[in-house]
């Protein structure tokens, strides 16, 4: 328990430690970087995914990502699809890091 007060400016270092010990740290582990989703993928199907494949999925599932800022000036760019396989694949991965 910490209790912040208005007071003097001390020019003592405040020293605080506290211990994640019994408490439910779960929620903390539930994003995983693209990284780690593709190498999580390539290690249990042998399937090289990009950064587009996990976002497609990503998106399917409702997580909400960021905008993206490097989009195409020009419209009626194909964008590739993500191929079954590989969508299994990446929503096996966000199983493990209970994205979904």
């Amino acid at each position: 328990m910490v209790s912040l007060y208005k007071g003097e400016i001390s020019s003592k270092p405040v020293r605080v430690e506290f211990s994640l010990e019994g408490l439910d740290t779960s929620c903390l582990l539930n994003d995983a970087t693209y990284q780690q989703i593709k190498d999580y993928v390539l290690e249990h199907t042998g399937l090289h995914v990009s950064n587009l494949y996990i976002a497609q999925v990503k998106a399917k599932h409702g997580i909400i990502e960021r905008d993206c800022y490097n989009k195409a000036k020009t419209e009626g760019n194909r964008v590739p699809k993500c191929p079954p396989e590989k969508e299994k694949a990446i929503e096996e991965a966000l199983r493990h890091f209970r994205m979904i």
